[in-house]
């Protein structure tokens, strides 16, 4: 998730001038404030029911609703992620994901490792924290997945993400999890896919793009790769579709 204006800038590390003289840094409850983003309009008007909600919270947030937005596929998609992780490595989860996804991603990377979540929703921070309280290798903090803050990671991950944020929020996504992994390191991206055409689910989830999901459509129609910057450090993996092609999977390497 991300938020509405182009960039923010922490405001701990800036000073404004005003009336000809230099504005005091602000400091304590007045910095967090000031270098915390707000939660963007789109998200309001979009996606409140479900994210923002206290009521789409408690309905979401459980493993068996997640399955059933996926249509069966949760735990193989997720499996999937796993599959790229090893123990003791640095991994960026760009959003909170509903379901035990998060606490997965942890237990992979084990003790030894480090997993930092950020989302841009305060309550979707706390809930997930609440979450990973048994893993202390976890931390989960308010950001932008455009500015995650981090860097030298092994792995980023971005699990249904691009679908949820408006056009030109997804290149910007996309390169900034490339710039936050090391050399060497990957970007693990799932996320929806144009499906076959004989696919019995179409008229479905044309009916989901149009009233759910209204920036999904343009990521099934293009692709991922399309999304990043040209860059002779990234080689892309082949794309691998599940379920009639409705979900993809495709990893980035940077070399």
């Amino acid at each position: 998730m991300t938020y509405d204006p182009p960039s923010f800038q922490h405001a701990g590390g800036s000073k404004t001038l005003t009336a000809g003289r230099l504005a005091p840094e602000p400091s304590g409850k007045a910095a967090l404030a000031a270098s915390t983003p707000s939660v963007p309009k789109y998200m309001h008007e979009v996606y409140s029911w479900a994210y923002l909600s206290p009521v789409g919270q408690w309905v979401f947030d459980r493993s068996v609703s997640v399955n059933a937005i996926l249509w069966g596929n949760a735990d193989r998609l997720i499996q999937s992620v796993e599959d790229e992780l090893e123990a003791g490595q640095k991994v960026l989860q760009a959003a909170c994901v509903y379901g035990d996804f998060s606490k997965r991603m942890a237990s992979k990377v084990g003790p030894e490792g480090r997993l930092d979540v950020i989302d841009i929703a305060p309550n979707q921070v706390r809930q997930t924290r609440v979450k990973l309280s048994e893993h202390p290798q976890a931390s989960v903090r308010i950001a932008d997945a455009r500015e995650p803050g981090v860097g030298e990671l092994d792995v980023a991950i971005c699990f249904f993400l691009l679908h949820e944020v408006p056009a030109d929020y997804k290149p910007v996504i996309v390169n900034a999890l490339f710039d936050s992994v090391r050399p060497g390191g990957k970007v693990v991206f799932v996320d929806y896919h144009r499906m076959a055409g004989w696919h019995p689910l179409r008229p479905i989830m044309w009916s989901v793009y149009r009233l759910l999901e209204p920036f999904a459509q343009e990521l099934v129609d293009g692709s991922i790769p399309a999304l990043a910057a040209q860059r002779d450090d990234i080689e892309w993996g082949p794309t691998q579709t599940f379920f009639g092609g409705l979900y993809q999977k495709i990893v980035a390497h940077r070399r």
